[in-house]
């Protein structure tokens, strides 16, 4: 079978279940930055990989990888194909909290809002965040217009609260300057 069909020479895509839809439809745009985020943090977890401090967190990052294929396969099913991917289950929602609040607990409270940077991991940490909270926007336009199942924009929701307490973590964990906003 080759890469290319050439199907989407003029613009139209297929969806799960064969639907052909424009390539700037919304569920294509919110699959698309969802998956623009999966390889963020991919590259953010094989840069992570790199210091010993952070190796905890990079299977953090590979699982979270995995269930944003499932976003992504969530937010391409097209017409008829409501049920042929399971949704995020509870558990991994669960999990996401239960890590939130592990690295939120570890860490001295903020006072002030934190400003990305103070090394390249942190600013790719931020980057994350910022890639992750457009896909959340994609998502719930799409969710404004299509049956989307809603345990992806939580998923999503929680998962930009995590990338910003990582953020935090990778900045202790490397003892660098937290950069914060002082108006």
């Amino acid at each position: 079978m080759k890469l290319y069909t050439k199907g989407g020479d003029k613009g139209r895509t297929s969806l799960i279940g064969g639907e052909r839809v424009r390539k700037t439809d919304v569920r294509v745009e919110a699959y698309g930055t969802a998956d623009e985020l999966q390889a963020n943090i991919a590259y953010l977890a094989d840069n992570m990989a790199h210091e010993e401090v952070l190796i905890p967190y990079v299977e953090d990052c590979r699982k979270i990888c995995s269930l944003l294929m499932t976003t992504c396969s969530l937010l391409a099913l097209g017409e008829g194909c409501k049920g042929k991917i399971q949704p995020h289950s509870e558990e991994n929602i669960a999990w996401l909290e239960g890590r939130i609040d592990a690295l939120q607990e570890a860490l001295k409270p903020v006072e002030l809002f934190t400003i990305p940077g103070g090394c390249k991991l942190v600013s790719l940490c931020h980057v994350c965040r910022t890639v992750c909270r457009r896909a959340e926007r994609r998502a719930i336009e799409a969710a404004e217009n299509y049956d989307v199942d809603c345990t992806l924009l939580i998923l999503l929701n929680r998962l930009s609260d995590y990338l910003y307490a990582l953020c935090r973590t990778i900045t202790e964990r490397l003892e660098v300057e937290e950069i914060l906003w002082r108006p």
